[in-house]
């Protein structure tokens, strides 16, 4: 058996290569009704501009053909159409290569980018939750994600603020975001002395509020930064406060005393970081402005602060008939109520006060609500519905249903142990002895195609940060991972129904039961995979 992880990115670059120089023609085939004759594409109109007339030298149809290289998956056949030119592959040994491997497929395809460190900053989680704004639930959930996501690709992160209000701990905890916690301030001092000196002198009979220990103008900074980066013209000066110099001062020793034990065990030098590391802002629109300020202060305050710090700013919240003082636990008790109330009408009774199901009633939540919350692209604006029809099961697009499929595929599996115990099936013989031709219905291509094979790419597109971009802002693809456990869950939930994968307990079934059960072991390790870096625990049933 050939070694080696297939890969979509892989594919497509030696598809692109063998048409000679050029920008990229190929794409991949994603809709079931174009994947039965076809799984990539290269459109007759880009053909056209590549080759004039159209018409694909022979040489080139033979060289994509017998396309072959490190990742790419094996051809069967490459054709000219009407639509243009047509490429199928061998789809039984692409099954073999990849349910031969399963583990390969449900992790990040490699490091994001050695040696990179990155620091988080959520502003929005130094008050509490009875303030926290949906817009700054929003920041939280988003930049939980991206630790997930950049930690599953080796990169080495630290999470800014440690949390000090005593009731934010067990409301994170609520929603399976992880985020230390810290009972004191971090030293002040060396800011102080840097801040007194530049404050500009105050103006006659200027009384500055309390707290206040002055005020440092920022509009030479903003001038030497450029306007063009990003920063808002208004920004002239700022007032400089304790609290302000306690937010810097945890940002300054976050970047100097980078801890031993982080995920790629660097040492924690006195003075490393400040060239070494990403700072990423993740705020709402609303505390955008004021980031930009500390951004500002910091350098004109520090000399070793970072020179790559970049904005996440995610887009407003609005909510369809609620008013717009709705705080985040209050949002998160409104679903929950509707999860519980779904489930009694669902079970014909009560079951919110049964222990057995209190931790699934907070697992659907958590997952109703970060569903809500990650499948839109963060800066893009986010409408909410607060009804209770995207919490029923029946539907396709809420994270209720990717958690009902989880439990099915749960008590597949579950199904086929207790009749093996019983003697109905044999053991799961080794998964080389299994034959992946018997997978002929085009829902098992689908799912391998869609959904098992692309996924370490769309874990890396997920983790991927602009590092050296222009400017002070920063995109984040952190919608991705939900986008596709929907779509994931539609195909599954679509096979599940028109498939039956137990076969009665006759001998000459079990192959074909044995090659589809390999196959949806890959698509669950996938979906376990794609859940764990949302923080949400799989469902065993609902």
């Amino acid at each position: 058996m050939a070694t080696g992880r297939l890969g979509v990115v892989e594919t497509l670059g030696a598809l692109n290569a063998a048409l000679g120089p050029g920008g990229p023609v190929w794409f991949k085939e994603t809709r079931a009704r174009h994947l039965r004759a076809r799984d990539f594409l290269a459109p007759r109109r880009a053909l056209q501009a590549r080759f004039g007339d159209g018409q694909v030298p022979e040489r080139v149809v033979h060289a994509v053909a017998d396309l072959q290289g490190p990742g790419v998956a094996p051809v069967l056949r490459c054709a000219p159409t009407p639509a243009g030119l047509t490429l199928q592959l061998q789809r039984s040994a692409v099954f073999e290569r990849v349910l031969g491997a399963v583990a390969a497929y449900a992790a990040p395809a490699a490091p994001a980018s050695p040696g990179l460190r990155v620091i988080l900053h959520c502003p929005a989680l130094r008050g509490a939750p009875c303030a926290l704004r949906l817009s700054q639930l929003r920041a939280v959930l988003v930049a939980d994600h991206l630790a997930r996501v950049l930690q599953a690709h080796g990169v080495s992160v630290r999470l800014v603020p440690a949390v000090r209000d005593p009731h934010m701990p067990t409301f994170l905890q609520q929603l399976r975001v992880d985020w230390p916690t810290a009972s004191e301030r971090s030293a002040t001092e060396a800011l102080r002395s840097s801040a007194l000196a530049e404050l500009t002198p105050a103006h006659d009979r200027e009384v500055l509020p309390p707290g206040v220990l002055g005020r440092v103008c920022l509009k030479e900074l903003v001038e030497e930064r450029g306007r063009t980066a990003g920063y808002d013209p208004n920004l002239d000066n700022c007032l400089v406060t304790e609290d302000l110099l306690s937010v810097l001062a945890e940002l300054q020793e976050a970047v100097q005393r980078w801890p031993e034990d982080s995920s790629l065990g660097l040492a924690a030098a006195p003075d490393a970081g400040a060239d070494s590391c990403m700072v990423v802002h993740v705020v709402s629109c609303e505390e955008e402005f004021q980031q930009q300020k500390l951004d500002l202060l910091w350098w004109k305050l520090d000399s070793r602060a970072p020179l790559r710090q970049k904005h996440l700013v995610c887009g407003p919240v609005k909510v369809a008939g609620a008013p717009g003082t709705l705080t985040a636990p209050e949002y998160y008790e409104l679903r929950h109520a509707q999860v519980c109330k779904a489930s009694a009408l669902k079970h014909c009774g009560d079951l919110a006060q049964d222990p057995a199901w209190t931790e699934i009633f907070g697992v659907l939540s958590v997952a109703t609500i970060k569903f809500e919350m990650l499948s839109t692209a963060p800066q893009s604006q986010l409408f909410l519905a607060l009804a209770d029809s995207g919490i029923s099961t029946k539907g396709t697009k809420s994270g209720t249903f990717v958690m009902y499929n989880c439990a099915r595929l749960a008590t597949l599996f579950e199904g086929y142990r207790r009749s093996m115990e019983q003697g109905l099936y044999p053991a799961f013989p080794p998964v080389s002895s299994l034959d992946f031709s018997l997978l002929h219905d085009e829902g098992e291509w689908l799912l391998l195609f869609n959904s098992v094979l692309p996924f370490p790419d769309l874990l890396s597109q997920t983790a991927a940060l602009a590092r050296t971009a222009l400017g002070l802002h920063i995109t984040a693809r952190t919608e991705m991972v939900c986008k596709f456990l929907v779509q994931l869950s539609m195909d599954f939930s679509s096979y599940y129904n028109r498939v039956h994968i137990l076969e009665e307990p006759r001998p000459h079934l079990f192959g074909q039961m044995f090659a589809r059960l390999q196959l949806l072991r890959a698509v669950r390790q996938v979906l376990h995979t794609g859940l764990a870096m949302l923080g949400i625990p799989p469902l065993s049933h609902i």
